[in-house]
């Protein structure tokens, strides 16, 4: 039987399907536009961006059939002894090489560990990787020994099964060690029940390969000793102790602590434990939690923790003023925290995620008559099979989420599963091919100018019309909550430029717009919909086509224009074609060092959704390119919806797109906790973060926080007014309902603890739930009795929930 696949032609064996780089490991690839200024005449850079509807829908049907026929041929190893991978020369015994983009040296001798005199020498591109695969699986192993050198390089480690298409969480080498050098090897171990980062498990799955992938600027480094470990002993360890809200004192642990071992002094006078609370997480249970009461309540001065051989100390700080006004209230609509791509019921639930968007780069060429799409520049132009839009809707609403349904609106979709643009027998001459497919190229001059002429569309795509959409809209079982006419088509050009080469200007963008959503409500009246979905702030403000394009519309900026003009095609319409101004935001500022600096920095930028304050610290603060008020300041939701009101009332605010920078670090689960916050307190009306953030990574919890498990934040988001704000280092969020309070605080501080006197705060019981700090990413929770509201303490990196109960 021959296989026909996108991204590997005519394959018979099933693994060959998995020599593709998953689903998960394209969405590492972390998106944002940015100004063009900076990019040439592109006026465009994306950093690889996938729809995560995952690889896995073009192969699955096929993988799971041949899976079944070969698993009773697998040859299991459990981890009775240690497994070597790799330890001289060569790899051991039944591994195989399936690396991409990366030149490897198996026998290198400038550097290595130990006596075996050679190491592995990797040099990956970006986003490529050392990619090994076991010929059988490794359920059962304990871990991953490994011994390392190099700069401190950018990669994350994860594994995969190729039988069922599962993945690892991403664990990133920072998250293991910060000390890696060039000079000499670190001896590393990714504990499986302790995954570094997360604090997650790796569970029992079919898994046969190991993957080490390089960031966005590639990564050299050698790596030697790769041992998979039958077993890890685990020391007893107090791991940290920090206190918490009036009297807690919040003591994490691995291991068999003896916990009578834990003595409190405030001021150098012991402090009594007069309860203790231990709570093992169900997805973390490596590590447990005990939460401590005191007889007496936190207050100014040096508070010092000793647990066995470990000390923490801490200096309480002077209070800061503030009173929560519940009466003064807003409503807060829960489409504000929804993800693109959910991968299971589960994991809304877990999540609390109340709106899931199909959408992204590949949706524009999704020909929902076969279930095709096609990567555009993301991957080789190449058309695959897809998950089916329908399907999408019936499980996606069958967990009681809403949904958000991008219907393309240029003139192609894809014709079929395997097709590609730019073949090698026609444009020998380009940047680079396809590592899976060495015929497909990426549609670029090795100078990184796009082919030319462009290719033929009808050797890749099909006519698309509104025709074509009411008829595929006509037929669905399962109705869309929202609709989104297409996803960032102002930018086709670049991300689509097989089948639309030339630049969109205002006047095509705003017809194609209007004929889908005329489409879309004659199929669906009371279905809103949802455009432009513009991809940044650049393109908020003029069209690919430049300055040109807006001196030719009167010098009026492209999204108060777009306003009017849905204004004026109600009026000729006779029906709203508009409901929600969509739009994507990225973070301008450059945060990608992920050192100390660039994490302040990353907690900063939320203030650029609200603060009219806050010049932009990116190329927007000082040259903004905009005809706006204020154009230095993004002020995003507050300026967006001061647009709508002039030009469109009536009009909700949706961010279809958004991220926080590093969906690894602590501090992108901070970033994520306060976009959160802002987003019910001002007033958004939807919004879907980019992609899907892992469930126990940091972006995961900060959802969690505010809904998981059904525990919720609240329905209206209430005053809280602050004698001293400091938004750069902190925030505080309210929510009420049925006169119960919940608070929020996040806490920004790398290394120091901030405290709280809120009036109109109730004393009494608490459920809180938090995470960060020296505690570590996870779901930390309890019940607490709040004694007093006059001093409420919050450690460093850290974010609480208090709900009232």
């Amino acid at each position: 039987m021959t296989l026909s696949a996108p991204f590997a032609p005519r394959i018979i064996h099933p693994s060959a399907f998995n020599r593709i780089p998953s689903a998960r490991q394209l969405l590492q690839k972390k998106y944002r536009c940015k100004s063009p200024k900076s990019l040439g005449n592109n006026l465009f850079e994306a950093n690889f961006r996938h729809p995560a509807a995952s690889w896995m829908m073009l192969v699955k049907p096929v993988l799971l059939r041949l899976a079944f026929c070969l698993a009773f041929t697998l040859n299991v190893h459990a981890a009775a002894s240690d497994l070597t991978i790799y330890t001289d020369n060569a790899l051991a015994q039944g591994w195989q090489n399936w690396s991409w983009n990366t030149d490897i040296n198996f026998a290198a001798t400038d550097i290595f560990a130990g006596p075996s005199g050679t190491s592995i020498s990797v040099t990956s591109t970006a986003w490529a990787a050392l990619s090994l695969k076991l010929e059988g699986t490794f359920p059962d192993y304990a871990g991953l020994r490994f011994d390392i050198a190099g700069d401190q390089p950018d990669i994350q480690f994860y594994v995969q099964s190729t039988i069922d298409d599962s993945q690892s969480s991403t664990i990133p080498l920072s998250a293991i060690s910060k000390t890696v050098t060039s000079g000499s090897f670190s001896s590393l171990l990714i504990d499986f029940n302790n995954l570094p980062g997360t604090g997650g498990q790796l569970g029992t799955g079919p898994w046969d390969r190991l993957n080490i992938q390089a960031g966005a600027n590639g990564a050299s480094y050698h790596i030697d000793n790769i041992v998979l470990v039958s077993e890890i002993i685990v020391t007893p360890e107090f791991l940290s102790a920090e206190p918490l809200t009036n009297n807690v004192v919040a003591v994490t642990t691995k291991g068999a602590v003896d916990l009578t071992d834990i003595h409190v002094a405030f001021n150098g006078r012991d402090v009594k434990v007069v309860d203790t609370t231990t709570y093992v997480p169900v997805d973390t249970p490596s590590k447990s939690i005990a939460y401590l009461t005191l007889a007496s309540a936190f207050k100014p001065g040096n508070l010092t923790i000793t647990a066995g051989g470990a000390s923490f100390a801490y200096v309480l700080p002077a209070v800061q003023y503030g009173s929560i006004v519940q009466e003064v209230k807003t409503p807060i609509d829960p489409l504000i925290y929804g993800v693109n791509w959910p991968t299971s019921a589960s994991y809304i639930q877990h999540l609390g995620s109340p709106l899931s968007r199909w959408g992204g780069n590949a949706v524009t060429a999704y020909n929902p008559f076969g279930g095709f799409t096609n990567a555009g520049n993301d991957w080789y132009f190449e058309n695959r099979a897809n998950e089916n839009a329908d399907e999408w809707l019936a499980w996606i609403h069958g967990t009681g989420a809403a949904s958000m349904l991008t219907i393309p609106a240029l003139d192609w979709v894809s014709k079929d599963a395997s097709s590609y643009s730019y073949p090698r027998t026609i444009y020998p001459d380009q940047q680079r091919f396809d590592p899976f497919n060495a015929d497909a190229g990426n549609g670029l001059f090795p100078n990184g100018s796009y082919i030319t002429p462009p290719p033929d569309p009808v050797r890749v795509y099909t006519p698309w019309n509104t025709t074509l959409a009411k008829k595929w809209l006509s037929e669905l079982k399962n109705k869309p909550t929202i609709v989104t006419i297409d996803n960032e088509i102002e930018i086709a050009h670049s991300t689509h430029q097989d089948m639309h080469p030339d630049p969109i200007g205002y006047d095509e963008e705003l017809k194609r717009v209007v004929d889908f959503a005329t489409a879309s409500k004659e199929v669906f009246p009371d279905v809103p919909v949802g455009a432009p979905s513009t991809c940044s702030w650049w393109f908020y403000w003029t069209s690919a086509i430049g300055w040109s394009d807006t001196a030719a519309h009167d010098n009026i900026d492209f999204l108060p224009w777009f306003l009017t003009k849905m204004r004026e095609a109600e009026k000729t319409a006779g029906k709203r074609l508009l409901d929600y101004l969509d739009i994507h935001y990225y973070f301008q500022a450059d945060t990608s060092a992920n050192d100390a600096v660039a994490k302040a920095l990353r907690l900063r930028m939320t203030r650029s959704l609200w603060d009219p304050q806050y010049v932009d610290e990116s190329w927007v603060g000082t040259d903004p390119q905009n005809h706006q008020w204020n154009p230095s300041s993004v002020n995003l939701i507050p300026r967006m919806k001061t647009l709508i009101k002039i030009y469109y009332p009536g009009t909700k605010l949706s961010i279809s797109e958004w991220a926080s920078t590093n969906d690894n670090d602590i501090t992108g689960g901070l970033v994520t906790v306060d976009s959160l916050g802002l987003f019910g307190r001002y007033g958004v009306d939807a919004a879907t973060y980019w992609a899907t953030p892992a469930e126990m990574g940091p972006v995961g919890l900060a959802y969690w926080l505010y809904r998981g498990y059904g525990t919720y934040f609240g329905k209206f988001s209430a005053q809280v007014n602050l004698a001293t704000p400091n938004p750069d280092t902190q925030g505080v969020y309210a929510g009420t309902e049925n006169g119960k309070l919940t608070l929020v605080i996040v806490n920004k501080n790398s290394d120091a603890p901030i405290a709280f006197d809120l009036s109109n705060v109730p004393v009494g019981a608490y459920f809180i739930r938090h995470f960060g700090g020296a505690a570590g990413v996870a779901k930390w929770q309890t019940t607490i009795s709040l004694k007093s509201n006059n001093y409420i303490v919050v450690p460093a990196y850290t974010a609480i929930f208090l709900q009232q109960k």
